[in-house]
């Protein structure tokens, strides 16, 4: 048998297992969940999010309470801007809609410094807000 022909397959490996950052973990603790979700209070219509998934946290409660404030002040602001405010008017929206998206970023460093502390000018109306 000298035609007899030997097929030989290549040896299979494992996959390498993927290798993780220290920095990132790889599932995600209650407390990373409450910092998402308080973020996201503080990102407009996002809002709702938080108010679904976890309202009953102090912690999401106390920033859903701010984030309904600008995300109706927002609202208000587009109605104004779009339907109501003359043209010669649209400036003093705009620098209102500066600030609000100052205090959403001021709102998203407390909420990653883990702090309940009221936003300038609108926490008291906030702390007024029922959930």
């Amino acid at each position: 048998m000298e035609n007899e022909t030997t097929i030989t397959t290549p040896e299979v490996t494992p996959a390498a297992t993927p290798t993780t950052s220290t920095n990132i973990p790889l599932t995600t603790s209650d407390s990373d969940n409450n910092l998402i979700m308080g973020i996201f209070c503080y990102l407009g219509v996002l809002v709702i999010i938080p108010y679904l998934m976890a309202k009953d946290n102090p912690f999401v409660k106390f920033h859903l309470r701010q984030g309904i404030v600008l995300a109706g002040l927002w609202i208000i602001l587009y109605v104004a801007r779009e339907m109501i405010i003359p043209w010669r008017f649209v400036e003093i929206v705009r620098f209102a809609e500066l600030a609000l998206i100052i205090l959403s970023v001021i709102g998203i460093i407390f909420v990653i410094q883990k702090k309940e502390t009221a936003l300038p000018i609108i926490g008291g109306l906030a702390n007024k807000v029922k959930i």
